[in-house]
């Protein structure tokens, strides 16, 4: 499974997460970090990407092209790179299932608050 992370997003992440996602791309690094939001999903369509993003329009983009790609929503505020490293990895056996699930196409993730 490779991912594609947005621009909102450290592009540390790919390095960070290579042992679970080792395909995985930065738009920075694939020269898609001035674009629209419909060319990087379009873009992860063609070379079967899944996206990661915290921005609410690529889940409006999911529902007007419909999947390919599968969206990981990230429901977070400004959080560091650590952050969002453990929230991937302890939610991975969730995100490994997203591309057999036929009848979803977005996976939304977020820390439920303690208490």
């Amino acid at each position: 499974m490779k991912l594609l992370f947005d621009q909102h997003l450290s592009p540390s992440l790919v390095h960070r997460l290579a042992d679970l996602f080792p395909e995985s791309e930065h738009v920075w690094n694939v020269n898609l970090h001035s674009v629209p939001d419909e060319t990087v999903w379009l873009y992860a369509r063609e070379h079967e990407f899944t996206v990661v993003s915290k921005d609410a329009d690529f889940s409006e983009i999911s529902m007007q092209y419909g999947y390919p790609p599968k969206l990981i929503w990230l429901r977070i505020k400004n959080w560091s790179a650590d952050q969002l490293e453990e929230l991937i990895r302890s939610r991975y056996p969730r995100i490994i299932e997203l591309p057999r699930a036929t009848e979803r196409g977005i996976l939304v993730l977020f820390k439920k608050p303690v208490g």
